[in-house]
């Protein structure tokens, strides 16, 4: 239970703070392709006895690469990129799970790398998980202004000489690191509810950045802890005992959780451009400017 709520917990608060950048972004579709390329990856390490995570990340940074020589140039470039090793990633998972259930040694891979066990998880590898969390954290600080500012308006950013090519694709690590441990908690098929549901939900409450990240979190902590602590209970809910797999907690409170933001909806996704230093008094739209003009 203490390495199933410190997991949780991990992966919530990274899954935020990257979450709300992706929704801004307009990133949901590359962070699910993310989501099976990491299916693949933790379904590869498990077939040669490496832990999980390794390959979730590792395979998530590997294809956040593919992703970006693929289509950099424009939006349906990176669209189509997207679907592309969306694509090759899912008859990739399919490939090797089929390899996985029919070898002895990795009887439940299927549920375990789509589904989620964290309660399988060994402690020994929270040390990693920690330091992935901050390393990610750390990088998404360090590139903060630059991201913010491009997100806001690509124009401006190519104006102040923001390398918007490096930015996109070192945030794209940051995203494969995030799904990586939501793929832990809650298995590759639904992580992306981790990484999509509690940003989207804290863009309907607020669209500053920074207060959004907060929301975020605090959303994905309460949902990732009550998830673990009602699927620990529901072992005693019936004579059965037979315990509800944790992810559909999870996931249902998020999802519960977006549905209730809809009454303090802000109806807008995008950051104010008065976060920005420098810029206030700058609007982000070109074309409310010549309105305004």
């Amino acid at each position: 239970m203490h390495t199933a709520l410190w997991l949780g917990a991990a992966a919530a608060v990274l899954s935020a703070v990257v979450g709300v950048f992706t929704v801004v972004r307009g990133q949901s579709f590359a962070g699910h392709a993310l989501t099976d390329v990491s299916a693949a990856g933790g379904s590869g390490a498990l077939l040669v006895g490496v832990e999980p995570l390794y390959g979730f990340v590792g395979f998530g940074l590997f294809a956040a690469g593919v992703m970006d020589l693929i289509g950099v140039r424009r939006l349906r470039g990176r669209d189509l990129a997207t679907g592309i090793v969306l694509g090759a990633a899912t008859g990739l998972t399919a490939l090797i799970l089929y390899f996985d259930t029919t070898s002895q040694a990795t009887t439940g891979a299927t549920q375990q790398i789509l589904f989620g066990s964290i309660f399988t998880v060994n402690a020994s590898i929270l040390p990693v998980i920690v330091v992935l969390s901050l390393i990610a954290l750390g990088v998404v600080a360090v590139l903060y202004r630059p991201l913010l500012l491009s997100t806001v308006s690509t124009d401006i950013a190519k104006a102040r000489g923001v390398p918007e090519r490096l930015v996109g694709i070192v945030f794209l690590g940051t995203v494969s690191v995030a799904v990586g441990l939501s793929a832990l908690t809650i298995g590759a098929i639904l992580s992306t509810a981790l990484l999509v549901g509690p940003a989207a939900a804290a863009l309907r409450i607020t669209t500053r950045m920074a207060s959004a990240m907060a929301v975020a979190a605090a959303i994905g902590i309460v949902s990732s802890w009550l998830g673990v602590l009602l699927a620990y209970d529901s072992y005693y809910w019936g004579s059965s005992h037979h315990a509800v797999p944790v992810s559909f907690f999870i996931v249902m409170l998020v999802f519960a959780a977006y549905l209730l933001s809809g009454r303090f909806d802000q109806a807008g996704h995008r950051p104010k451009a008065a976060e920005l230093p420098g810029l206030a008094g700058h609007n982000a739209d070109p074309a409310a400017r010549r309105g305004a003009s």
